[in-house]
Parts: structure tokens; sequence; C-alpha cells
């Protein structure tokens, strides 16, 4: 993992001998999975490092420099359609006191995190079979976390009313975008409005093609939000 701790420090953070041992085991488990679980195209050892765990601790080190997230804190935290567990758990290994909960609705994909968080032996993760127009709705997870974290789940407008229902007022919702940031942020403006959000920050994380767009909770969710599931991606609030 040595392109991965110069990634690292790049970025201003320092991964110790346990933590990179911990992402070693991870892309072991990811590419013996993969052949049984569509989880990545991306299996190359250094690609690995590069794109999908290069790439969730350049988030890391975006909300540091935002104070959206702060050294040691405990936030609690919740990664939508976790998938193979990108960027929750790099952010998780890099920032060991966060409290995280990895929400998928494939119960193949829950069983590979299941795998990876007991083989990491990394605590404080929980992991939730479900989606998230379902959870959403459940007092276990309505407006109690701190961040929401979602990549490549949904464009702009469905993701604030997929994520925005799960944090409590002044929580953030990170969603690290592709070429069409721009284009979703101007399509995303009814749906901040609907659902007690504002865009805090956008910008482009070093050394990649994304967008970090962070946004705001700074109003409660209607009652009505999110809809029933499917409906929100069949119907945006543009």
């Amino acid at each position: 993992m040595d392109l991965l701790a110069s990634i690292a420090e790049a970025h201003g953070l320092t991964l110790d001998s346990r933590q990179l041992g911990q992402f070693e085991e991870y892309y072991r488990l990811l590419v013996a999975a993969n052949q049984r679980v569509n989880l990545t195209s991306v299996t190359a050892y250094e690609e690995v490092q590069r794109r999908h765990f290069g790439e969730s601790l350049a988030v890391a080190a975006a909300l540091y420099r935002t104070a959206v997230l702060r050294p040691g804190q405990a936030a609690r935290t919740i990664d939508l359609g976790a998938g193979a567990g990108f960027p929750g758990l790099p952010i998780k290994i890099a920032h060991p006191a966060l409290r995280l909960t990895l929400l998928e609705s494939a119960a193949k994909k829950t069983a590979f995190l299941e795998g990876v968080v007991e083989r990491l032996a990394l605590a404080d993760v929980a992991v939730v079979t479900g989606r998230a127009e379902s959870a959403a709705r459940e007092s276990a997870h309505r407006e109690v976390y701190d961040l929401v974290l979602a990549r490549a789940v949904a464009s702009l407008p469905v993701l604030l009313e997929l994520a925005l229902p799960f944090l409590r007022l002044g929580g953030f919702l990170a969603a690290p975008k592709g070429s069409r940031a721009a284009q979703e942020m101007a399509a995303a403006a009814a749906a901040l409005q609907a659902c007690g959000g504002r865009i805090f920050i956008a910008e482009r994380l070093a050394d990649s093609p994304l967008t970090l767009v962070v946004v705001e909770k700074v109003a409660p969710t209607p009652s009505a939000y999110p809809r029933r599931p499917g409906i929100p991606a069949k119907r945006p609030l543009c």
C-alpha cells in the first residue's frame, strides 16, 4: 500500500502500519468477493488504491479542511447505497472514531460488508440491508446522523430527498459527483427547499475528476419525505 500511503500524505493524512494493513486486507477481500458478487469493475492493485481508497480519503481530507468532520470526532455517519463500502469504510479506517452505518439494499453486498467489518476488526460499524426510502422513516435512523455519505447513488435532486431525512439539524451530506456536478446543483433548488438543505461547499477533489458537494441540513425535513420506494427517482423534486 505504498501508493495509498503517499496519496494519504498528499492529503495531509497519516496512515500507520495497522491502518495500511487493514487496507491491504480490504483489497484482498474485495478482489476475492468480486468473483462471486458484482462489486466493482476496478480491481487492479494500484487502481483500487488510487480510485476507491484514495478518492475516499480525499473526501475525508476535504471534510477535515471544512470542519464538517474534526479529527477524533465520534460523528454518527451513514453511507447510503454503500455497495462495496466506498467511501464509508476507507474513511472509517482513517478516522477510527467514526460511528458508521452502512446501508445497502442488496443482501449479497451487505454480506460482503459484514465480512470486511469482521475481518478488519472495525468497531462501531453497523451493516443494514434496506432501502433509503424505508430506513429514513424508522426512528432509529431519522434525523439522528451528523453526516451522510453517498457515492454514485443518484442525481443530486433525488439524493437530497433520500439523504436529508437521515440528518439532524446542522448535519451534512457529502456526495462526490462527476462531470455533471454543476448541472445537478443547478437542478437541486426545489429539492433543497423542500427537504431543508442548502449547499455548503462544492470543491474539486485534489488529483481527482470528482467534485465534492456538501449540503447542510438547515430545516427539518417534512414527514412526507422521502416518498415511497422508487418514487424519488421516477419523479424528482425539480
